[in-house]
């Protein structure tokens, strides 16, 4: 017995030999294709040469176009007419006389005018200041009143004296910020008129 297991590792020791050296020579075998062999020609068309133009008339086969289903038919509708009726007419009250339904909503109040305490002497200056916006925007509109205006300064010119209005309104109501605020925007608008001259 001792034979046995000599025999088996010597079996397996030489097809590991052998693999490795039939390995490397099957590595470089290679398959090459042969070339297409050429169909041959058929001979009824290598004898039947071409010697009519393709049929061009010819039309398409027509498709068969299924038929929708009949509806069936019903009798007509009756006709329905509607009565005429006028657009309501709104009545405008007279100008002396007040809606009916201004009576029976309460009159709101006007809204208070909230403005800053100033001293007496942050009311003298702000007092001062606008006087004095106030003045030089004026003598900026005199300065060019004689002259055409484009749409643009036309537009200053009427944001200018809507700022005029505006201010001494809030001069009268007594609200200096304001007043002083809406100046110096008129103010700034007539030097920007100026310069667009």
């Amino acid at each position: 017995m001792p034979s046995h297991p000599l025999n088996v590792r010597t079996v397996v020791a030489r097809l590991t030999v052998g693999l490795s050296l039939a390995a490397p020579g099957c590595a470089r075998k290679s398959v090459h294709a042969a070339a297409p062999a050429a169909a041959p020609v058929a001979a009824d068309a290598a004898a039947r040469p071409m010697t009519t133009a393709p049929d061009t008339d010819a039309t398409p086969p027509v498709e068969a176009v299924a038929q929708p289903p009949a509806l069936p038919e019903s009798p007509t509708p009756a006709q329905v007419t509607l009565p005429a009726t006028k657009p309501p007419v709104l009545h405008k009250p007279a100008s002396g006389q007040a809606p009916a339904d201004a009576a029976s909503e309460p009159a709101h109040p006007t809204a208070p005018l909230i403005s800053p305490q100033l001293s007496p002497g942050d009311q003298a200056a702000y007092q001062r200041k606008t006087d004095e916006d106030i003045s030089e925007a004026k003598k900026n509109l005199q300065e060019v009143s004689g002259r055409q205006f484009s749409t643009a300064q036309q537009d200053l010119v009427d944001k200018i004296n809507s700022f005029l209005a505006q201010s001494e309104n809030a001069r009268k109501d007594g609200d200096w910020a304001r007043a002083r605020n809406l100046a110096q925007k008129a103010r700034l608008l007539s030097a920007e008129l100026i310069a667009s001259f």
